[in-house]
């Protein structure tokens, strides 16, 4: 069975979408992302959280398919 990973979507002020996963970790404080624009990364969390909204499904349903598309199994959650 596939790992189901966590997922926190958030929105910039642009109305950019970003996920982020707070259980996947990239180097000393950071977590794992993702956008269309730039994909994998890491991110400060509490950074990010602070810098934006929270996404509406249907803002972040795109990225949520791209997601999917390319393997990930996800739950969202509101926070980590």
């Amino acid at each position: 069975m596939e790992p189901i990973t966590r997922v926190v979507y958030r929105t910039w002020n642009n109305g950019e979408v970003c996920a982020l996963f707070p259980d996947i970790d990239e180097t000393r404080g950071y977590c794992g992302s993702y956008a269309h624009v730039g994909q994998h990364g890491s991110a400060d969390y509490s950074h990010v959280v602070g810098m934006t909204k929270p996404a509406t499904k249907e803002q972040y349903q795109p990225l949520h398919n791209e997601l999917t598309s390319i393997g990930y199994k996800l739950k969202e959650v509101k926070r980590r």
